[in-house]
C-alpha cells in the first residue's frame, strides 16, 4: 500500500477521533435538550463518516475492491442520524422539555 494512501487513512481516522470527540464534550456541556442534540447529530455524523471514509478507503486498496460494507454504513447514518434527531426535538417539544435561561425563540408558540 502506497505511504501516501497510509497517510490519509491515518488524516481521517485522527479527524474522525476529534469531531466524535467533540461531539461527546457538546453532549456533557451543552445546557439543555435542545442543545444536546448538536452534539450527536451534527459533530459525531462527521466523525463516524469520517472514520468509515478510512475504513472504505484502507479496505477498498487492500482488497482491490470496493468495500461495500462501509458505503452501507455510511449512507444508513447519513439517513438515520436527521431523522432520529428531528423525532427526538419533537418529542421534546410535545413533551415540554425546558428551554436553558437565555434561549432565544420558540418556534413551535407562532
Amino acid at each position: 500500500m502506497a505511504v501516501w494512501i497510509e497517510g490519509l487513512v491515518a488524516v481521517l481516522v485522527l479527524l474522525g477521533a476529534a469531531f466524535t470527540l467533540i461531539a461527546s464534550i457538546g453532549l456533557v456541556r451543552m445546557r439543555d435538550f435542545y442543545t444536546r442534540l448538536h452534539g450527536p447529530t451534527k459533530a459525531s455524523t462527521l466523525g463516524v463518516g469520517s472514520i468509515m471514509l478510512a475504513s472504505l478507503l484502507f479496505f477498498s486498496v487492500d482488497s482491490g475492491s470496493l468495500s461495500v460494507h462501509e458505503v452501507l454504513i455510511t449512507v444508513f447514518l447519513f439517513l438515520t442520524a436527521p431523522v432520529s434527531a428531528h423525532l427526538l426535538a419533537k418529542a421534546g417539544m410535545h413533551g415540554g422539555e425546558k428551554l436553558a435561561s437565555g434561549t432565544r425563540g420558540k418556534p413551535w408558540d407562532q
